[in-house]
């Protein structure tokens, strides 16, 4: 299974989740069989906001989950449609999210938990 892990610096495992999936600048991809690590860049990093292209930002890359602070519900609904599952970060570090992952101690998005924009009160609690 391959979990994609959004971060603004490659630290390989030890890297820093980033909060929002869309204006990372990097991406941490654990291979959990092999344990193998790829970092890739945002292939979309620099959209309009709420126009993220998520398939694109990963630039042809395959993974089953991803996990990030927060995400828009644009996002949220392509990867969904490719039956990719996203869930939220409960600690700083890919190492320390991907255990929990494995031990089903992260929760999944759902749309009603997504950004609604950083203007006016949108409800994101990420920046």
């Amino acid at each position: 299974m391959k979990i994609c892990f959004p971060v603004q610096k490659d630290e390989g495992i030890e890297s820093k989740v980033y909060d929002h999936f869309g204006s990372a600048s990097l991406f941490v991809i654990v291979d959990t069989d092999t344990m193998d690590i790829v970092t890739i860049a945002n292939q979309d990093e620099h959209h309009t906001h709420g126009a993220c292209n998520p398939v694109r930002a990963l630039n042809g890359h395959k993974v089953s989950s991803i996990v990030v602070g927060g995400i828009g519900s644009g996002a949220l609904h392509k990867l969904m449609q490719h039956n990719i599952r996203v869930f939220q970060t409960q600690a700083p570090t890919v190492k320390e999210n991907l255990m929990l992952l494995q031990n089903k101690s992260l929760p999944e998005f759902t749309l009603q938990h997504t950004c609604m924009g950083h203007e006016h009160g949108g409800g994101c609690a990420h920046y």
